[in-house]
């Protein structure tokens, strides 16, 4: 295999499974967007604390919708890119809408949960990092 050869592999386009997999992910956000704010408009008289947490997940919702939609419709390789800014997107996530429901709860099961969810977004960060980095590493290798 020459270095044009890989080059041109490194830079292609999404696979179908990885296209299919950000469509499943835009889909859940806009179903959970969408969902979440017909309750919001059909209960009026919700405590502030619930209307926050609604508009906290409707904009998570629409983060992931705007992820998705930035990823299908890129034209240059990404080179794992896509990966680090879901990453980010998911501790973000996981940050704004578990760390206030375990505080709200105030049990150690909540705080158990939350921790391990935390620290799945941070490995998962990691990996795509790990992941880019030698994908850009692979590249300058390549291009002499």
């Amino acid at each position: 295999m020459t270095p044009d050869d890989m080059l041109t592999r490194l830079s292609g386009r999404l696979s179908l499974r990885r296209r299919l997999a950000v469509v499943a992910v835009l889909l859940a956000g806009a179903a959970m967007s969408l969902l979440t704010g017909l309750l919001w408009a059909t209960e009026p008289a919700l405590p502030t604390r619930t209307q926050a947490a609604f508009g906290a997940m409707i904009a998570v919702g629409l983060a992931w919708v705007a992820y998705a939609v930035w990823v299908l419709t890129r034209r240059l390789p990404l080179f794992a890119l896509d990966r680090v800014v879901a990453a980010w997107l998911g501790l973000a996530a996981t940050v704004a809408v578990a760390v206030p429901v375990a505080v709200i709860a105030a049990r150690p099961v909540a705080l158990l949960i939350v921790a391990v969810l935390l620290l799945a977004a941070l490995a998962n960060l990691r990996r795509g990092l790990t992941r880019r980095a030698a994908l850009l590493r692979r590249k300058r290798e390549l291009d002499g």
